[in-house]
């Protein structure tokens, strides 16, 4: 791996086309590399929210009390999945999500599977069992924790949208097991953005139906 990294670019795909394991090139036009780069972008953003995650646990393991119940919220104990915390629960995400892209990049490999959907389920069930019924839709903000995961959600419903397209087009070109993982993770990262807001004493913003008439009468 060393020496196929030691150089960076290769100059290769000036020409619009990329190289695939199998030594094919394919056009970059093509939808196959509009999934692999919105997995890359979701992957991305989960790492964003690994570093608020650190820093929010950081601020709340100070003294002030209205912190305080963050630091228990998240610590390792709070959410056990087998041996596996929220916080560790984004790292196997990470980790399952580049195995995605291998898998689009190799046909042959398979990098996620049944039983990696099912652990999404679990945690979800999980974590749910901590929240209130949910009587209402939310608006996509709060912390900027909060704020990342529902950015990182929305990420992750336009992955869907166009690996579905693409096994549409190429069923070959990505499982169904694939898509069904990204389905599923778009659910936990509702359930996580949720879970996260309450630790942080951070009311979850409801939409408001009446808000173009009260918008009307302030005029």
């Amino acid at each position: 791996m060393g020496n196929r990294l030691s150089k960076i670019y290769t100059r290769t795909g000036d020409d619009g086309s990329t190289g695939m394991a199998d030594g094919s090139r394919v056009s970059k036009a093509d939808n196959l590399f509009s999934v692999m780069g919105d997995i890359d972008e979701l992957n991305s953003h989960i790492g964003l929210v690994r570093s608020h995650l650190t820093q929010a646990v950081t601020t709340a393991s100070t003294d002030q009390p209205a912190q305080k119940k963050l630091s228990e919220c998240l610590d390792p104990k709070c959410l056990e999945q087998g041996d596996l915390d929220f916080a560790q629960a984004l790292v196997i995400i990470q980790h399952l999500l580049f195995n995605i892209g291998g898998e689009l990049a190799m046909p042959e490999y398979e990098g996620v599977n049944a039983t990696h959907i099912e652990w999404l389920e679990q945690q979800i069930d999980a974590m749910n069992t901590t929240l209130p019924p949910l009587k209402d839709f939310i608006l996509p903000t709060g912390s900027v924790l909060v704020s990342q995961l529902h950015v990182a959600r929305s990420v992750c419903r336009r992955a869907e949208r166009q690996a579905v397209l693409l096994q549409q087009q190429r069923p070959e070109a990505i499982r169904s097991t694939a898509i069904s993982f990204i389905n599923r993770l778009s659910d936990w990262l509702f359930v996580a953005a949720r879970f996260c807001t309450d630790p942080e004493q951070v009311s979850e913003v409801l939409w408001d139906s009446q808000v173009l008439q009260k918008f009307a009468k302030d005029q």
